[in-house]
């Protein structure tokens, strides 16, 4: 770990302690909250806050190391063993201790039991697993889905027959062409059956979740929902309207699909002799971003899918944490791990979905293709969030409008509030350059200004204050740190807030 690791602070997966607690139990969490998630790093020997190099003599720090070693065999079930490694900083000695993430999840501390010793790591913070997210860790330890569990209802022959049916009757509605629809072939019991959409027991088939969310038998899940909203501006503040949408999950992504297109511009372009309707946002990526959320959310983590609309951007929220093999890296490269099997199987048959993985590198096509700023994926902890940014269209003299031809005048001034990327946007490189190496996010500019008035402010209460979550306001925070705007003086429970530069 180097100096310049060390200065950066605290993240998802470093933590830092000056000293070995007496009790083991005080950074025993923290390693099987990294077991349970990605990984992470706990180094000792450094101050959190100040990020001063404390270490060890050479003389004790050998045997603080055996002492770590144990503790972490002894504290921990199933069994975790550590990578311990000592590094040399400044002339000091710190320990490392790595831990990798486990695949015999849920690991928790052997005194406190499962459910109350289960900690996971959340927006950089160790906390305890609520028990729905004890459930999570425990499917992902046995490779199983969420929505193949087997209820204990019945369903009859013809229950099954009329289900088949809704599914067949969609995926020709969602089909494209005739060819596709010609090439769609009915469902049956045998199909849902492999699909662990049903499980059948001495000749009686019992629905499993999956086929109850399918269905729109909701009894058991009052969370499987789509609130819509369209705001005033660009925070959550003003509502101008908002739904809430329940029912057969496929049958609510279209009911929140149509709530959008009701809500965004509608223009027009010319091709050949006629006159094309296009909308100021790419449906097709509309689609994807709400069928992915219902796909893949978590249907244990409580909360609804939330889709809003605001004046600069559409935004979807789902769920649920990522996987641990998952990185927003990763998926922009087409990478994707199925939370929902059956559900996932059955959207797929009804055109629902496409191939697994390319419904993130579309997005970015498409939103490219429209001139529109890159999609932005965000890791909320225990949700996940995609925003897609709109910008205005250029309308001529007859009313034609081509949203993906952009006003120059209009890309300009909203650099102010969205990030250039020089890749995308090379037609633009003129008029966004000044910009790319500013700040130039709303919510940065926001921060920094409530900072300026309180530099003792809490990150929770920007949070509030700003209607946004106390992971994004970190994210937010770590990149003005690391950009050279702001840093922190102080400890991290009594320390304040410095602005080094800023933005007018």
């Amino acid at each position: 770990m180097t100096a310049a690791e060390i200065f950066a602070g605290e993240s998802d997966n470093v933590e830092f302690k000056s000293e070995i607690p007496p009790k083991s139990e005080k950074y025993m969490k923290t390693v099987v909250a990294f077991a349970n998630g990605k990984g992470g790093k706990l180094v000792f020997g450094v101050e959190n806050g100040t990020w001063t190099v404390t270490g060890f003599s050479k003389e004790e720090v050998f045997q603080k190391m055996d002492a770590i070693t144990n503790a972490i065999f002894d504290s921990c079930e199933p069994k975790i063993t550590p990578n311990i490694a000592v590094q040399e900083i400044d002339g000091k000695l710190i320990i490392v201790v790595e831990i990798i993430s486990g695949m015999q999840r849920p690991y928790y501390i052997k005194s406190q039991g499962i459910m109350d010793g289960t900690y996971i790591r959340v927006a950089g913070t160790t906390r305890h697993a609520e028990r729905y997210r004890v459930q999570e860790l425990i499917m992902e330890g046995t490779n199983r889905s969420y929505d193949q569990i087997e209820s204990e209802q019945i369903v009859s022959e013809n229950e099954i027959a009329a289900f088949c049916e809704k599914m067949y009757q969609h995926a020709i509605k969602l089909a494209e062409t005739d060819t596709a629809r010609e090439q769609i072939q009915k469902v049956g019991k045998n199909q849902l059956l492999s699909w662990k959409l049903l499980i059948e027991r001495e000749g009686v088939c019992h629905p499993t979740n999956g086929y109850l969310l399918l269905d729109g038998d909701m009894v058991d899940f009052p969370d499987a929902a789509i609130q819509c909203a369209v705001f005033k501006g660009k925070v959550r503040d003003i509502f101008i309207t908002r739904k809430e949408f329940t029912g057969a999950i496929y049958e609510q992504i279209e009911d929140a699909y149509n709530f959008v297109l009701q809500h965004i511009d509608l223009g027009s372009r010319i091709e050949g002799i006629a006159r094309q309707d296009y909308y100021e946002l790419p449906v097709k990526t509309i689609r994807e971003m709400i069928s992915n959320a219902v796909c893949h959310r978590s249907y244990l983590t409580p909360g609804k899918i939330q889709v809003a609309l605001f004046d600069d951007r559409l935004e979807v929220t789902s769920p649920g944490m990522l996987d641990s093999e998952i990185t927003i890296e990763k998926m922009k490269t087409g990478l994707s791990k199925i939370r929902n099997r059956g559900i996932a199987a059955a959207f797929s048959y009804m055109n629902i979905v496409e191939a697994w993985g390319s419904g993130i590198p579309k997005m970015f096509q498409e939103a490219k293709e429209y001139g529109l700023r890159e999609p932005e994926l965000i890791d909320m902890g225990s949700d996940f969030r995609i925003n897609l940014y709109r910008k205005k269209a250029i309308t001529d003299q007859n009313g034609v409008v081509d949203p993906r031809e952009r006003d120059t005048n209009d890309t300009k001034a909203d650099t102010n509030d969205t990030k250039a990327d020089t890749n995308d946007t090379k037609a633009d490189t003129n008029d966004t350059k000044a910009d790319t190496d500013d700040i130039n996010d709303t919510y940065e500019k926001a921060i920094l200004d409530i900072i300026q008035n309180d530099s003792s402010v809490t990150q929770k209460n920007i949070g509030k204050k700003l209607g946004i979550s106390i992971a994004t306001v970190k994210r937010i925070m770590r990149s003005l740190q690391k950009s050279g705007w702001i840093q922190r003086e102080g400890s991290s429970r009594n320390g304040s807030w410095v602005i080094i530069n800023s933005k007018e």
